[in-house]
């Protein structure tokens, strides 16, 4: 039945990736609120969008996922433009519109940014290590957005006025 509906496997891989990038871009990418211009709230923001979108389509996000990480040597050049215009245009959403005049004077804004940008990837790599082989839509979520929301309050004190 597989090439009753296409002609060969390679087509169906570009089939997925196509319908696993529409997916990406209506489920995560849309629904991102660009109007908020305090950067922590703007990232909570993104980070609960982008937990909703994967519960409700966690084979969607591991297959793109894991197609970036593995085999992205292997794509042809559209796919890697593809991926890489999601990937700038989720940077773009998360950067646009911030109010830098929040964060402190004696360190350069752009340099905050990028400590708490990196800062708050290294919290999703040991969050996402500790969720690692459990069923996230069945776990109880509550207390890792209230360490999320201390973790994101300490960064406040550290680099808001």
């Amino acid at each position: 039945m597989l090439f009753y509906y296409f002609s060969s496997k390679k087509e169906l891989f570009r089939y997925l990736i196509n319908k696993g990038i529409e997916c990406f871009v209506n489920e995560y990418l849309n629904k991102i609120d660009e109007s908020e211009s305090d950067f922590l709230k703007k990232y909570k923001h993104i980070s609960e969008v982008k937990l909703k979108a994967y519960i409700q389509n966690s084979h969607i996000f591991n297959f793109l996922a894991n197609l970036y990480l593995n085999g992205y040597d292997e794509l042809d050049n559209d796919t890697k433009s593809r991926l890489g215009e999601l990937k700038r245009l989720g940077y773009s959403k998360l950067f646009n519109n911030i109010d830098k005049s929040v964060f402190r004077e004696d360190i350069d804004a752009e340099q905050i940014l990028r400590l708490i940008s990196l800062t708050l990837s290294g919290y999703e790599n040991e969050i996402t290590g500790r969720l690692k082989n459990k069923k996230i839509s069945s776990e109880n979520l509550m207390p890792y957005w209230k360490e999320f929301d201390d973790f994101l309050e300490l960064l406040r004190k550290i680099y808001y006025k």
